[in-house]
């Protein structure tokens, strides 16, 4: 998993070295080709905060965590986090994270600020259906503007659907 900064000269990408349940951050400088490690244990990163101060990163089943790019520190923010690839929304208030649970999956969205969730999830968008959230790899994903779901579903049958 990884994440351009804004300005397209950092990449920002977790993996996995020995254990592979053990996750580490690295940060890649595009012009020098330089990698230096950011941190261990803080899950997989998947989106740069709109002012490239924070890295929202999953460590599924532990939860989800903010990266600080400034001390490296990795704060919890919501225990036992399912989700495994969130975002935020398109003007940045928000963290958006998939939650799937009988039947029918849930989009919520949480107020971000400086780091920290700063109020209670609220749902965004709820499909009448559920999906998995992991199928040989990431199986789904949504745009920050939540105009657009996609997902994997095993057996090769196609689903379009028209969201309002």
């Amino acid at each position: 998993m990884g994440v351009w900064s804004l300005d397209g000269k950092t990449l920002y990408f977790s993996g996995n070295q020995k254990d592979p349940t053990q996750w580490t951050t690295w940060k890649a400088n595009a012009e020098t080709l330089e990698v230096e490690a950011l941190a261990e244990g803080c899950g997989f990163v998947f989106d740069i905060s709109p002012d490239s101060r924070f890295l929202p990163s999953a460590n599924y089943p532990t939860g989800l965590y903010s990266l600080s790019l400034a001390d490296k520190k990795c704060t919890l923010l919501l225990p036992e986090h399912a989700s495994i690839y969130d975002h935020f929304s398109a003007d940045g208030k928000f963290v958006l994270y998939l939650v799937a649970s009988r039947g029918e999956t849930t989009i919520y969205r949480q107020p971000w600020r400086d780091g920290r969730l700063t109020g209670a999830a609220q749902p965004a968008i709820k499909l009448p259906f559920a999906f998995r959230h992991s199928y040989l790899g990431n199986a789904y994903d949504f745009s920050k503007d939540l105009s657009t779901v996609v997902y994997t579903r095993p057996g090769g049958h196609a689903d379009l659907y028209l969201l309002r």
